[in-house]
């Protein structure tokens, strides 16, 4: 089907020359360490010493060619069932209904993000309107504690009237006006999961944008999420100095192709990679994530086991999981700190865990099973 999908891409009128930047593609491969901290020089270990809120106990891996270095996980911007934790907090049907003025919410949102600083988690992806504001508040007074990812997703790719630059330029100043911020570290726009369903032009406009607020020293970094493997590896290659990360999915049940895989082409160009559902979205589990259920040492050694699965990838900058209370973090930092290799019970076992994980995923995740082969 993906094959299909590239030929037909290639077939149109619309020609490569067309998807390129000011028709030129600069060769900017860029040879990057991304292996463990202990094969690192000296020079980047002290680098590294220096990332934000810096923890010996915590791993850092490089954001690609970028020169940040972030911890091993990060924090996911969603909090699907923080209602577990802040009864009533939802107003509608959906988590992103949450009052954002709610003193649970803000109290549960400011003590997960402090718990992340004082663990030496250094990122926060926010990838809603919701998220941007909620996570900018959670970080007055302390904003150098952590970097910041921004994506004002309803005002962006997925919507026809934000398919220009002077749009995207347009919500970028409007969300940094919301959440108070005077830049974010990494705008990394959200764009439809399907992203070759948008035109060579829509992505030209979107890279233009991109590149135009690294100029006006709006954005540090700049990137996008996608959902499209074979688009990945193309916006990359024609776009190498605008793409500085991309966002994507990465589950415990995801494998590197042995050849043409999306990470030939990230090691290649040194792009930082997040990655996001590496619990399935949920599926994981076996409860729904409430204080005191009897199955929630079970869960938390699933997502432990899932977050070493996919650190086992060394060109993974890291997964970014949502969590909901200050336990959560303390778990996935303790995942960091054990042995990375699974044995093999540990192997059969989460192997078991995804089997039951594939079996219940609801109808809009199924998607998730594209993303076996990476």
């Amino acid at each position: 089907m993906e094959q299909k999908e590239q030929e037909s891409c290639k077939a149109s009128n619309l020609t490569r020359r067309e998807f390129m930047h000011d028709g030129a593609v600069v060769a900017a491969g860029v040879a990057v360490g991304l292996g463990a901290v202990g094969s690192q020089s000296a020079n980047a270990a002290a680098a590294m010493r220096k990332t934000r809120s810096y923890n010996p106990e915590m791993e850092y891996r490089p954001l690609g060619k970028s020169g940040l270095w972030i911890s091993a996980v990060c924090l996911g911007g969603h909090w699907k069932r923080i209602d577990k934790m802040v009864p009533g907090v939802f107003k509608g049907r959906g988590w992103l209904s949450a009052d954002l003025n709610d003193p649970g919410f803000k109290k549960n949102r400011r003590d997960v993000v402090t718990r992340c600083i004082e663990s030496g988690i250094n990122y926060i992806d926010a990838c809603t309107w919701e998220e941007c504001v909620a996570y900018a508040e959670a970080l007055r007074g302390r904003r150098e504690a952590m970097y910041l990812g921004f994506s004002w997703y309803q005002e962006e790719l997925r919507k026809e009237k934000y398919r220009t630059a002077k749009a995207l330029l347009g919500t970028l100043d409007k969300g940094m006006r919301k959440a108070k911020l005077d830049n974010v570290d990494l705008w990394r726009i959200t764009m439809h999961e399907q992203s070759q369903n948008h035109t060579y032009q829509e992505v030209d406009q979107m890279m233009r944008a991109l590149e135009e607020a690294k100029k006006q020293g709006k954005a540090r970094l700049t990137g996008f999420s996608s959902h499209k493997r074979w688009h990945i590896k193309m916006m990359i290659e024609v776009y190498p100095e605008i793409v500085d990360v991309a966002v994507t999915p990465y589950t415990a049940r995801s494998k590197v192709l042995p050849k043409d895989s999306v990470f030939d082409t990230v090691k290649k160009y040194g792009v930082g990679v997040f990655g996001i559902k590496p619990f399935a979205g949920g599926s994981l589990f076996k409860s729904d994530s409430s204080p005191g259920n009897p199955q929630a040492e079970e869960d938390d050694k699933r997502a432990r086991l899932a977050i070493r699965y996919i650190l086992c990838n060394p060109a993974m900058t890291a997964p970014i999981p949502g969590m909901i209370n200050t336990h959560q973090v303390d778990n996935m930092v303790r995942a960091v700190k054990e042995r990375r290799d699974l044995d093999v019970a540990e192997a059969q076992e989460l192997e078991k865990a995804m089997d039951e994980a594939w079996a219940k995923l609801p109808p809009h995740y199924q998607w998730l099973k594209d993303w076996e082969y990476v």
